[in-house]
């Protein structure tokens, strides 16, 4: 019961620092990628939706980190 118990803390855990890991990693690329993308569009505005799509792209690591976290989590309530 208890060593059970020990590897859902783990598993939990494990799971937390996915999800922190993918928000830290998001966070950082797009404060680049962001400041970077404002000053192209204040010299050249048709350039809006490439840096849009440059911006986004950093969100698959928050998407990944996500993933791994619900497949762990699933592994405790499944």
């Amino acid at each position: 019961m208890v060593a059970e118990l020990t590897d859902w803390g783990m598993i939990a855990l494990g799971a937390g620092i996915s999800m922190v890991g993918g928000c830290i990693g998001t966070g950082i690329a797009q404060a680049g990628i962001g400041s970077a993308g404002i000053g192209v569009v204040a010299e050249k505005p048709e350039k809006l939706g490439i840096v849009l799509l440059l911006l986004v792209i950093p969100e698959t690591l928050l998407i990944f980190g996500f993933v791994i976290a619900l497949i762990l989590m699933l592994r405790i309530f499944g």
